[in-house]
């Protein structure tokens, strides 16, 4: 399910109403550098519809099994880039849990460059 919706190396276009439809009642959404914790899909939908300004998102990689997956998203906010990691839980084929993790790029040190590509 993640694969078609959010293809890997593809901009991340869902609507609310459609991620809506994807997630059960007791959604939660964590968000642990924020200290946010969105419970319920309808709470979810009301917060992206009121977004002010949704990133471009473009997802770099999907990895897991079974219910539980990794995706790996670059989110542009106009300049701003963010690197997220989203943990998400599924259960009976719907998206019970998700738990965000954001990361500013960084210049590595100068010691490292001649172990790095």
């Amino acid at each position: 399910m993640l694969e078609r919706l959010w293809p890997t190396g593809g901009q991340l276009a869902l609507s609310a109403e459609a991620e809506h439809d994807l997630r059960a009642e007791d959604y939660v959404l964590e968000m642990p550098q924020s200290g946010e914790r969105i419970v319920g899909r309808d709470r979810m939908q009301a917060m992206q519809r009121e977004y002010p300004a949704p990133p471009s998102i473009k997802v770099l990689r999907i990895t897991g099994a079974g219910d539980d997956f990794v995706v790996l998203l670059r989110s542009d906010y106009g300049g701003d880039v963010y690197y997220v990691a989203n943990i998400v839980e599924f259960r009976d084929g719907r998206i019970t849990r998700e738990t965000r993790i954001y990361g500013s790029p960084f210049d590595p040190p100068e010691w490292r460059a001649k172990y790095a590509e």
